[in-house]
């Protein structure tokens, strides 16, 4: 990559307020970097996610990087990077944007204020009781048990036994799943469920607002609920909302997004630190 200057976008997604809702780092490239470019600039933005993106034929590569490792499927940082691409010009506001990602072909729509993202379905299957898990939730009280390729999802008793949860980040990090989605039915009239997400192994103890987690909460509660539309409160400190629909083996997931920093990424040529003297090696 050129060592000239590059512009970082910092988004809350799902939220329509400044500092609430999921921060995203959205970088938009000229060409692909190296994973050891992008993970290095992840872990110093120290956010959940930041998104990388490079303009193609017919839309634009994504990849998404936690401080830790790179994920395959997030959705608060997709539609960061979707607001990114309609609010700095890069797509006319009109314009369907289309990520090629390591999920397949994900779009976003925009309308009227809010973002719409289509992203695959995580089906979620019962699994019996597992006890590393309700060590790691310090024996809470479970009303089902399932996982999905990426995930555990379990549902408490309540929205507040939700709230409340306080797990133990050091034996959940030791799961054989990317992280555990907690949920529960939501105790306003408005709004059908509410669920957190915890994933230490990934580098993120709890994140604020996850979209992807939805693409097992939609199909789950489909089955509860017999309704196929929802309103969705993730009820972490930050909190955020979304308005979920179940459409086969689709999701549609919609958020709103706010800019809240932009700047510039003057390291566009890192070297590594842990080689000693002056032999450097170039990250890129």
């Amino acid at each position: 990559m050129p060592q000239t200057p590059l512009t970082v976008s910092q988004v809350d997604a799902f939220t329509a307020q400044p500092f609430a809702g999921n921060p995203a780092a959205v970088c938009v490239l000229a060409e692909a970097a190296s994973d050891r470019w992008m993970q290095a600039i992840a872990a110093e933005m120290n956010l959940s996610e930041t998104a990388f993106l490079v303009p193609q034929a017919d839309g634009y590569d994504l990849r998404w990087f936690t401080p830790a490792v790179e994920v395959d499927l997030c959705g608060h940082a997709t539609l960061a990077s979707a607001h990114v691409l309609w609010d700095e010009g890069h797509l006319a506001p009109d314009q369907t944007a289309r990520f090629h990602t390591r999920s397949g072909l994900l779009t976003a729509t925009y309308e009227n204020g809010w973002i719409t993202l289509n992203f695959p379905t995580q089906p979620v299957e019962a699994i019996a009781s597992d006890p590393d898990l309700l060590k790691a939730l310090r024996g809470a009280d479970l009303k089902f048990i399932g996982k999905s390729s990426t995930n555990y999802l379990v549902e408490l008793a309540s929205e507040q036994h939700v709230r409340l949860l306080q797990p133990d980040f050091a034996l959940m990090q030791l799961l054989p799943r990317q992280g555990v989605i907690v949920t529960s039915q939501g105790e306003a009239a408005t709004v059908d469920f509410v669920s957190r997400y915890f994933a230490p192994a990934a580098g993120i103890n709890e994140d604020p607002v996850t979209g992807s987690a939805h693409c097992s909460l939609a199909p789950y509660w489909q089955q509860i609920l017999g309704k196929d539309e929802f309103l969705a409160h993730q009820v972490s400190k930050r909190g955020g909302v979304l308005q979920v629909k179940s459409r086969g083996d689709r999701v549609e997931i919609s958020g709103q997004a706010v800019t809240v920093m932009r700047g510039e990424l003057l390291a566009t040529q890192l070297y590594d630190s842990s080689v000693s003297g002056n032999n450097t090696e170039p990250f890129l």
